[in-house]
């Protein structure tokens, strides 16, 4: 028979395999802002201008990296929308693949951030990008 030490660490390590496994199976996905945005749209370019520069460097932006999406293309694999975006821009935010909640059009800069930050309240503690 095996010594009680040695089936403990057996035990540890098929834990360990168990874990690593089912870690690769289902990756966890950070939070990201997917912008629904298409050719044309004049309140896309806006934003584009106002904060789409600067967006990846801000704490907002590193906590919800930006993914943009032509609206016609729908959301990207494995994201699950609460409704398919209607009008551009749409900010969408998601974590673990899942929508947390969605700004519908450009408000402008000064409305734009606390609005953001409403939705990045909602993330799980711990769900930094």
């Amino acid at each position: 028979m095996f010594s009680p030490r040695f089936a403990a660490r057996a035990a540890a390590a098929a834990l360990m395999a168990a874990s690593a496994l089912a870690s690769a199976a289902a990756p966890a996905r950070a939070a990201e802002l997917i912008m629904f945005e298409e050719h044309g749209c004049m309140w896309c370019a806006r934003w584009n201008e106002e904060v789409g520069d600067a967006y990846h460097l801000t704490a907002e932006g590193r906590r919800a990296p930006l993914v943009r999406r032509d609206i016609h293309d729908g959301p990207p694999e494995g994201v699950t929308l609460s409704i398919r975006p209607g009008f551009t821009p749409t900010f969408v935010l998601v974590e673990n693949g899942l929508e947390v909640g969605r700004i519908e059009g450009y408000p402008g800069e000064d409305f734009f951030w606390p609005m953001l930050n409403a939705l990045l309240a909602r993330l799980p503690a711990g769900a930094d990008g």
